[in-house]
């Protein structure tokens, strides 16, 4: 990407109105941390050590843990940093990688959400015939596929943004490189990319968004006609996890990008709770409920770490 701009760094200012508050927002922030690694940590390893969950399912689910733990890292860790009273200043070339690792992860999970409604959507619908539609090729497809798009999807908003000049000021007004917060600071008539950049972020996720409707609409449909009750209810527990991911997901999207006046303190208080509570509640949301995984997880946490291997 060609650089022209006479700025080489930019200044962190953090979230609005919280000064003052940074050694309390510094313990928070962190606990939400490492409870989001830990969780997710959790759920790989008893997705990965138990064979019974090595089905479509879990193996979309094991994705996203993945994709929760790195997806945090993007701002966190620079939050932290300085809320611990170190230097607030990001390099221009931290700036470019923040914006394109942060829209790279975040596009790939809304494509992500959107393959695990599809698997849902075969489960329910289609039981007899799940176990061919969603083998391991095409699981290994969609999967490869979501982290494809999210990368095309990521380097054409990053270059969007950075192909703009940056002459100064280089104060960020938020606690991580954003594509609204940088369009503030270009030197630069921003108006004709605004709309672009607005209608590209709106358009994928309001796409994702209609396929999960319309695999959910037929999800309901199938589970309307199941006789018995206990069925119904075991078909609805299955998508409530779901749904709930979504709901979680989408919300800060809405709020932070598709609303006419934005809100500099309401769009990073959404977006901390976008990056590090989202990520920290998805296992519990989806996997911790399950008794399968905890069966998995208690299994391998009771296992001594140098227990002899049998002959």
């Amino acid at each position: 990407m060609r650089n022209r701009s006479v700025v080489t760094q930019f200044i962190l200012l953090g979230i609005p109105n919280t000064e003052g508050l940074e050694t309390m927002l510094f313990v928070l922030f962190l606990s939400f941390y490492i409870f989001t690694l830990m969780g997710n940590l959790l759920i790989l390893l008893a997705i990965i050590s138990s064979s019974r969950l090595h089905t479509p399912m879990y193996f979309f689910l094991c994705k996203l843990s993945i994709f929760d733990i790195f997806f945090p890292s993007v701002s966190s860790p620079k939050m932290l940093f300085y809320l611990s009273g170190n230097s607030r200043a990001i390099s221009y070339a931290g700036c470019v990688s923040q914006l394109f690792f942060y829209h790279f992860l975040g596009c790939t999970e809304c494509f992500l959400y959107t393959v695990m409604a599809y698997d849902r959507f075969v489960a329910i619908c289609y039981p007899l015939r799940y176990s061919i539609i969603m083998s391991h090729r095409v699981c290994a497809i969609l999967a490869t596929g979501t982290s494809f798009f999210g990368c095309i999807q990521a380097t054409f908003l990053t270059t969007l943004t950075f192909q703009l000049p940056y002459c100064g000021p280089n104060e960020v007004d938020y606690y991580f490189c954003d594509i609204p917060v940088m369009l503030k600071l270009a030197c630069a008539d921003t108006s004709a990319l605004e709309m672009v950049g607005f209608i590209s972020v709106g358009l994928m996720p309001l796409s994702c968004f209609l396929l999960i409707l319309t695999s959910y609409s037929c999800i309901v449909c199938s589970i309307l006609q199941i006789r018995s009750a206990e069925g119904r209810r075991r078909a609805f527990s299955t998508c409530s996890a779901h749904l709930t991911a979504i709901l979680l997901f989408y919300m800060p999207v809405v709020l932070i990008y598709l609303r006419p006046t934005p809100s500099p303190w309401l769009d990073a208080t959404v977006q901390v709770l976008n990056n590090l509570v989202t990520p920290m509640l998805n296992p519990l949301i989806y996997s911790l409920r399950n008794k399968e995984v905890k069966a998995s997880l208690w299994k391998v946490l009771r296992k001594p770490a140098f227990a002899p291997e049998q002959l």
